[in-house]
């Protein structure tokens, strides 16, 4: 069973469903005990970094997701999910995060240009991920693929060994994370197509 952590915010049926495509039964949960005992865990999250760590904080998911990492089982962080990871970020202000992972989530530059075009933020729509170091959810994944992305931050890890795959959208950044049993990803498999479904049925094989 592939439990995902319903706190209050994340496009939660939509994992849950592209769990469901590929073969796996998936769960959402609103019970921290349930989130603790999870045989593989979930977390999706979309909105500001703040509100999604308040909303932890009052669904007592914290000390859950700790015990659960800590454990050694596996851990998938979606989007604000993967963010949410680190020690800090700079979204309208400076907030703490749940400090798994070492490192802060920073803004894309307003200014940003490619060949003398301007780029939105947040950046939204497809990009191509450069696979840094193969981890498991990247089993079978081709190196250049594309996958689908919504956000204004991106995570600036303390220890460059946690990066798996980069992506080029003004400055190369960290668009997912492998470090042991924790994998996390800033873009959405769930909206991914086929190569997310495959992410998605690799972890659901761990």
């Amino acid at each position: 069973m592939i439990t995902i952590i319903d706190y209050g915010m994340g496009n939660l049926r939509s994992v849950q469903k592209g769990f469901e495509k590929v073969g796996f039964a998936a769960e959402v949960t609103a019970d921290p005990k349930a989130v603790e005992q999870a045989d593989k865990l979930v977390l999706p999250g979309v909105g500001a970094f703040k509100d999604c760590m308040d909303n932890l904080r009052q669904g007592n998911f914290i000390d859950a997701i700790h015990a659960h990492v800590d454990s050694g089982r596996p851990f998938l962080g979606i989007c604000l999910g993967l963010q949410l990871l680190f020690s800090e970020s700079e979204e309208f202000g400076c907030h703490q995060g749940l400090g798994i992972i070492p490192g802060k989530v920073r803004r894309f530059a307003d200014e940003m240009q490619v060949a003398g075009e301007s780029l939105k933020v947040p950046h939204m729509g497809w990009n191509q991920i450069a696979i840094e170091r193969p981890s498991p959810l990247l089993r079978g994944v081709a190196n250049g693929s594309a996958v689908y992305f919504v956000h204004s931050y991106y995570v600036d890890p303390d220890d460059e060994a946690v990066v798996a795959t980069t992506t080029d959208y003004g400055l190369r950044f960290c668009s997912s994370i492998w470090r042991d049993n924790i994998m996390a990803t800033q873009f959405h498999p769930e909206k991914s197509q086929q190569v997310g479904l495959h992410i998605l049925k690799n972890f659901g094989e761990l």
